[in-house]
């Protein structure tokens, strides 16, 4: 007999159905690492990693025609020496293609019962999947095990929340009746759920199950099979969650071939190919602004799903907290090297003047403040380890040094990029974050985004100023998160209104222990879909309504 997994998590299903509906904090998976929570979990996690390296990862999949994957770790520099399947597409799609019928047909609460099924056997597997995430990303291995864990894992019941809401309130059948003329038409209905097809999900370098996790469980659920490509550079994670699934899928009887893994190479990149291919149905993809432009422009009669990037901008207007202000905003600009999508970049100053209670502070003075505070949060190296990992990619140190040269030529070095000794990892590849003081009129230099420790501070006329002018560039180049700071209620109203109308999320004031980019699962909306950073939101109705579409048929009686 098959386990039913929709009556085992049905609690909690029906917790995570009410929460999106009152947007309350609720995290039915702890996210802290801590030993005393999770006792030997710990040890075992790191050491089923360790056994991954240098090995083979197998995956029982059709379409295999030899190995690939050159993954190399940020923190000893060193290759992980593990190789994944190389596919023939054709062979791979015809086989996801063969798995979808039985899913379908099994109906709604069977398929979100095994997708719950499965993003708790991920939860069980935090601590391998966090090492694998710490080790090719370069995240702190606490934020590698939270927002690689348990916070993408509720993305994905979020997901499949949503799914199950919209699936569950479609009738099946109706009877219908009415007069036509002296006639009664009497009609039996029926409403059947189909899905699209087959769904590509491809994921991003730095936090690839964060927005993977959401993707596969809305496709998944709606009964859409999942091709899942992973970066080149991040593929353990991944392949542990295909994994995963499959396992599931195959205990729960259905054919594990309704989610596979595709791995490339960056000489050798299959994303366009996945794209292009005409029995694609739909295309999730997280990753560079240009990458995204190019799927939306080209996946022609395909459903998108795109969460890009953009420059998230901090307005500072006054504050009461000067010290508060400079330790969250500095925590915030360092945090994972800013390789992050809700990291801010643009940091606004009045040039007149930045009011701090009865205080009317330069551009100079505040700046300085604020590279002051991040020089103290990142003078003790276990300390800067915990903030800021280490850099994913050596494209981004080719980034800083650009920057560089950008600022000495253009503007000022408030504060120059380093590297810093981690306590760990002697190799690690690491930097400190380089910070530039420009002018308001340089918007060639800032006005895009620069993805790695870059950080400018901008000098204008006043608030005001600044306001419209990160509006401006959220509205046109794109923008995830904003940010303001003011005591003026007046102010902060204009910002509110200057924010929504460029579809930023705007954050407010914020100050004390939770981190600025921290977006909660049930409650933040990741991502407004009104601006070039995306057009998808995490999570909401729209993400998972048109991932299924309904077939009725009309029997007269």
């Amino acid at each position: 007999m098959m386990p039913d997994y929709f009556e085992k998590h049905q609690e909690r299903l029906r917790q995570a159905v009410e929460t999106i509906q009152s947007r309350a904090a609720w995290s039915p998976f702890s996210d802290s690492p801590s030993r005393k929570i999770h006792g030997d979990a710990v040890d075992k996690g790191l050491a089923a990693f360790q056994a991954r390296l240098h090995q083979p990862f197998e995956i029982d999949q059709p379409g295999t025609i030899g190995r690939t994957g050159f993954e190399v770790s940020p923190y000893t520099q060193e290759p992980l020496g593990i190789t994944y399947p190389k596919t023939d597409l054709d062979v791979l799609y015809e086989a996801a293609h063969g798995a979808i019928p039985t899913w379908r047909d099994a109906g709604a609460r069977a398929r979100v019962g095994v997708c719950m099924e499965i993003v708790e056997r991920w939860n069980k597997n935090s601590f391998e999947s966090a090492n694998a995430v710490m080790h090719t990303t370069g995240q702190s291995f606490p934020m590698a095990f939270a927002g690689g864990g348990p916070n993408a894992q509720e993305r994905g019941l979020e997901a499949i929340a949503y799914a199950w809401q919209k699936m569950s309130r479609i009738a099946e059948s109706a009877a219908w009746e009415r007069a036509f003329g002296p006639a009664q038409v009497k009609l039996q209905k029926r409403y059947v759920l189909k899905p699209r097809g087959i769904a590509v999900v491809i994921a991003c370098a730095t936090f690839p199950t964060w927005n993977a996790y959401p993707a596969i469980m809305a496709n998944l659920a709606t009964g859409n099979a999942v091709v899942v490509k992973p970066h080149p550079a991040t593929i353990l994670p991944m392949a542990l969650a295909v994994e995963s699934a499959r396992t599931v899928l195959s205990e729960a009887g259905f054919d594990p071939n309704l989610i596979t893994l595709v791995v490339d190479t960056v000489a050798e990149p299959i994303a366009k190919d996945l794209v292009a291919r005409p029995d694609t149905a739909i295309v999730d993809f997280t990753g560079s602004a240009q990458f995204g432009a190019w799927i939306e422009q080209n996946a022609h009669g395909k459903l998108v799903y795109t969460e890009t990037s953009g420059v998230n901008s901090v307005v500072l207007e006054s504050t009461d907290d000067l010290k508060g202000l400079a330790q969250t905003l500095g925590s915030a600009l360092c945090l994972f090297s800013k390789q992050m999508c809700t990291s801010p970049q643009n940091v606004y100053i009045p040039r007149k003047g930045f009011r701090h209670g009865d205080t009317t502070m330069s551009f100079d003075e505040t700046a300085n403040a604020l590279v002051e505070t991040i020089n103290g949060l990142l003078s003790e190296p276990a300390r800067a380890a915990g903030i800021l990992g280490a850099i994913q990619s050596e494209n981004i140190l080719h980034l800083i040094d650009r920057a560089r040269e950008v600022g000495q030529a253009r503007g000022k070095i408030l504060r120059d990029a380093a590297p810093y000794a981690h306590p760990e990892f002697p190799n690690a590849r690491t930097r400190t974050p380089l910070i530039l003081g420009l002018d308001i009129s340089d918007t060639d230099i800032y006005s895009r985004e620069w993805f790695g420790p870059v950080i400018h501070f901008i000098a204008a006329d006043d608030a005001e100023q600044a306001l419209a002018q990160a509006a401006r560039d959220a509205k046109q180049f794109g923008a995830i998160n904003s940010y303001a700071y003011s005591t003026d209620p007046k102010f902060i109203e204009r910002a509110q209104d200057a924010f929504g109308d460029a579809g930023a999320n705007l954050s407010i004031n914020l100050i004390g222990p939770m981190p600025l980019t921290y977006a909660a699962a049930f409650s933040d909306y990741h991502v407004s879909g009104l601006n070039p950073a995306g057009n998808a939101t995490l999570t909401d109705a729209s993400f998972v309504s048109g991932r299924f579409r309904i077939v009725q048929t009309r029997t007269l009686v």
